[in-house]
């Protein structure tokens, strides 16, 4: 027999769950964690006439863990909330990986001196000046390469990633720079791509090999997987028409909150996870938490 917890009991689960408190209903401490990555999307069932997409910014440990999310205030970007975003954790020496949208030398600074953290930012051509140092670097010399190959989401991927040094970079506290080549060949289609992107971290060689960047960098990816990914198709997120007020971050906490708690029981798959809970929708989410 289960027995309904009484208002105390699910505050405790939920600040056990949720370290930051009862605003996020998220779950993981990111101390500790060796990377976090930082990335936003649209929940673009909330547009309504004239009014935009809620468009909501969330960090996930590389283990696939949600840490927190905050909504991008309407005609901004996401640039503007990356610092409230991580203000109220402890990243001391967690490497912050997030897109080329936040290559923000305020951003660099805020991690490594406010945070004490480190960071590994994508550079692409939206900056063209700095993409265009990046690219005149010498690395045709380059002897420090790693290899990686992968086959997913209906392609083979071959990366090359290249690493150099840099001392002189007008950008705070950049040690090294990794040059990024994809070799994208489509298994239905044949047809191949290639892409280049650069990435800036303040970690030295000492402590990242270009084998070590190479699986910061692709942590990056985690969010989007794991996250983005999983609240599209297992929740149906982006058919979601809630809009009004906070409805649409308020929606979107419990998804990351369910997430976060069958990954931690274990499940791998999400889809399979929620099914599971259904069979016995009384008992077995409770159970998850705790509760029963």
């Amino acid at each position: 027999m289960c027995i309904a917890p009484s208002t105390a009991t699910i505050r405790r689960i939920v600040n056990r769950v949720c370290p930051s408190g009862l605003a996020d209903l998220l779950g993981c401490d990111p101390s500790g964690a060796d990377t976090l990555a930082v990335d936003g999307k649209n929940a673009r069932g909330s547009r309504h006439g004239d009014t935009p997409a809620a468009h909501l910014l969330a960090a996930m440990t590389g283990g696939g863990l949600t840490v927190t999310q905050l909504r991008a205030p309407d005609k901004t970007n996401e640039i503007i909330c990356f610092a409230s975003l991580l203000t109220p954790f402890d990243l001391t020496g967690v490497t912050v990986t997030a897109d080329a949208l936040h290559a923000q030398r305020g951003h660099a600074r805020f991690l490594v001196e406010d945070k004490k953290a480190h960071y590994a930012l994508c550079v692409k051509k939206n900056q063209p000046g700095l993409y265009e140092r990046l690219h005149m670097l010498p690395w045709k010399e380059v002897t420090a390469k790693f290899y990686d190959r992968t086959e997913g989401h209906g392609r083979k991927e071959t990366r090359v990633v290249q690493v150099l040094t840099v001392d002189d970079l007008d950008f705070p506290h950049a040690a090294q720079v990794a040059r990024v080549v994809r070799h994208r060949t489509c298994l239905k289609t044949g047809r191949r791509s290639r892409e280049t992107v650069y990435v800036i971290t303040d970690l030295t060689s000492q402590e990242a090999s270009p084998q070590r960047l190479a699986k910061i960098i692709r942590s990056q990816w985690v969010i989007e997987n794991r996250l983005h990914f999983v609240r599209d198709t297992a929740f149906r997120e982006d058919s979601s028409k809630v809009h009004t007020e906070h409805g649409p971050e308020n929606m979107a906490t419990p998804r990351s909150l369910a997430i976060n708690c069958l990954r931690t029981a274990g499940h791998h798959n999400i889809a399979a996870g929620l099914r599971e809970m259904s069979y016995e929708p009384f008992t077995r989410p409770l159970s998850l938490l705790g509760l029963c």
